[in-house]
């Protein structure tokens, strides 16, 4: 399904929420032995609209109207408001033992004893915030 969003995005102020700049989430992985790397499915799927606004993500069909409850792609602050969303959830982990570029994340480990332990406590996280991973793309050791 594609909607159009450009009057809603016309709308709607920018978020100015920068991603992380991919040289330095490389520079802070050197060093480390064991890299786990995973995928998040549906990534701005998982996020739910707040009910005032599903209205103004209405769309058309030839049976019916029918409003997003979820966050569409092609909203003008998505990418932003992911972002901001997975930099909360995993701020504790991020620079230490996990990086996040939107829905792809990195779990690394200086050394292979304590891998396991960093893949409990990113796991533990992803399960308390209700994230769920596309595991077809993830490469696990």
């Amino acid at each position: 399904m594609c909607t159009d969003f450009t009057s809603l995005n016309k709308a709607c102020p920018k978020d100015f929420y920068l991603l992380p700049c991919l040289g330095r989430l490389v520079d802070r992985s050197a060093g480390h032995e064991v890299f786990d790397f995973m995928n998040a499915s549906r990534g701005y799927h998982q996020i739910k609209m707040l009910p005032e606004d599903e209205e103004k993500t209405t769309f058309m069909t030839e049976y019916d109207l029918y409003c997003w409850r979820v966050m569409p792609l092609g909203l003008k602050n998505a990418e932003a408001i992911y972002q901001r969303m997975v930099n909360a959830i995993f701020e504790p982990q991020i620079g230490r033992n996990m990086e996040i570029y939107a829905d792809d994340m990195l779990v690394k480990s200086k050394m292979r004893g304590e891998h396991l332990k960093n893949f409990r406590e990113t796991f533990a996280r992803l399960r308390d915030s209700k994230m769920k991973l596309n595991l077809k793309n993830a490469h696990l050791r």
